[in-house]
């Protein structure tokens, strides 16, 4: 394999749904063999570059460009097979349905013979720890394993240019150390030219050899060794909203107080995604006004799984899931039985992954749906959507299409699809997946407030950061059992 060169000169682009550029006057050359770390503040085009240096963002009609990008002195679009990219959704990267077939996909269309397509796909696999049969569903998967899955499609096809957008974001500590190692053996193996996305710093030093940060602009506003860049503009780089170690983001939170009543009850409550197949162990836990429940542990111990189950999206597969007078307010205790606008009020859910809660043209729209349904007037639409749009700071995307956000920009969106219809009890998987330090510490006030004024709180996390500020009780799950810690 010979490792891939880039070069990008006073490069930009624009979505056309879009005023303004994503990205505008990038200038930056990449050695073959260098390992770049690529930071900066949610929205700043990071993903964007990714794409373009992969040939897949896309063509006239979908945006503008300007200056040159290339990868081996040609456009990527016409380098096949020569970048793999790892996009932050794995879900929009699988392909097949078996897990070995979805892994051989990228070489068999890059015509590698048969007989070293499996030998590739096994190696992958062990590579990135992901340790199930080949003919194992990749809908049954966690959200960690396949990301494993996905990255494990990329290290299959052996490219010279290796891009990762945020690869372990949703993975366990184990997981995350498994991925870097293994990324790690590969770039030792094959010598490819290596650009990682990671709000977190810490992960990927040990890697990688250059480290650039674009600015809120999309503009490289420092390039070099990591070790120069975070030590002589760590206090500079944080205010950007990057995370630089040593320099934590400060969070204001509101005093703790007592935990109120129960909203909803479990007696070795049983989950699972497909009927009959159970996820998990048996959990007996409750949930209670005011306080934030967080529900950690490895991934595959069933989390989401847990957690859509508690928000009456899935039916339990065994024991008890009772809401209480409190919570269902004449509904009946089954909170699988109310019908969706009974739940808004009651129970919003904010999904691992942001894309499959999103139905409008625009953010706008989309935080109107919620409060329609509920057959608010416009005036209390239009409040609510305000509110939510300054306190996460979406106000200048309000026309934008949902689509054509940031992975940071769609999370904080997914968020508040669920804020703006008031529920008793919000249910957060990842919240802070793709968050600069910036918008994760104003991810933390903002729950930090609801809690405070009574919500409850249930939040899915691998964020030890995100837990420690919050989480009044942390129910931790593992293959074999579930325990609950104040």
């Amino acid at each position: 394999m010979v490792p891939a060169a880039v070069s990008i000169q006073n490069w930009g682009w624009r979505h056309a749904s879009r005023l303004a550029w994503a990205l505008e006057n990038v200038t930056l050359d990449i050695g073959p063999g260098e390992r770049v770390l690529i930071l900066g503040p949610s929205g700043a085009g990071k993903s964007t570059l990714l794409q373009a240096l992969a040939g897949v963002l896309g063509g006239d009609d979908e945006g503008d460009t300007q200056g040159s990008l290339t990868v081996d002195g040609q456009d990527p679009a016409h380098q096949r097979g020569r970048s793999g990219l790892l996009l932050q959704d794995p879900d929009s990267q699988m392909i097949l349905a078996r897990v070995g077939d979805d892994v051989a996909f990228g070489c068999e269309n890059l015509g590698v013979p048969r007989e070293e397509i499996w030998v590739r796909v096994r190696e992958a696999l062990d590579a990135v720890g992901l340790d199930v049969p080949l003919d194992r569903s990749t809908q049954a998967l966690s959200g960690g394993q396949k990301q494993r899955l996905a990255l494990a499609g990329v290290i299959a096809m052996r490219p010279g240019l290796l891009l990762l957008d945020e690869p372990t974001a949703n993975l366990d500590p184990v997981g995350v150390a498994e991925v870097r190692d293994a990324v790690g053996r590969v770039l030792d193996q094959t010598g490819a030219t290596f650009v990682v996305i990671e709000h977190r710093v810490d992960t990927w030093l040990p890697l990688v050899d250059r480290v650039v940060v674009l600015g809120a602009g999309g503009a490289v506003i420092a390039d070099g060794h990591p070790d120069v860049v975070l030590s002589e503009r760590g206090a500079e780089l944080s205010r950007e909203g990057v995370w630089v170690p040593g320099h934590p983001p400060r969070v204001s939170l509101p005093a703790a107080q007592p935990a109120g009543v129960d909203l909803l009850d479990t007696r070795d409550l049983g989950t699972a995604r497909v009927r009959g197949i159970p996820v998990g162990s048996p959990v007996t836990t409750n949930v209670r006004a005011g306080e934030v429940l967080a529900i950690t542990g490895e991934n595959g111990a069933g989390k989401s799984t847990l957690a859509l189950t508690l928000a009456g999206l899935l039916r339990p597969e065994g024991g008890e899931l009772r809401a209480t007078a409190e919570l269902n307010r004449g509904l009946g205790d089954s909170p699988i039985a109310w019908k969706s606008t009974q739940l808004l009020e009651r129970i919003g859910t904010v999904f691992q992954d942001p894309e499959h809660q999103f139905l409008a043209t625009t953010v706008r729209r989309e935080l109107e749906v919620g409060p329609r349904a509920l057959g608010l007037d416009p005036a209390e639409v239009d409040a609510r959507v305000n509110d939510v749009l300054d306190r996460l700071g979406l106000s200048a995307l309000d026309r934008a299409h949902p689509f054509t956000l940031s992975g940071g920009e769609k999370r904080r969106l997914s968020v508040a699809t669920a804020l703006v219809s008031r529920p008793s009890i919000l249910v957060l998987d990842e919240p802070t997946f793709g968050q600069d330090a910036g918008t994760w510490a104003r991810l933390v006030e903002l729950i930090g407030a609801l809690r405070a004024e009574g919500s409850a709180i249930i939040t899915v996390s691998h964020d030890a950061e995100f837990v420690a500020a919050l989480a009044d009780r942390t129910l931790t799950l593992t293959a074999g059992s579930a325990e609950v810690a104040a």
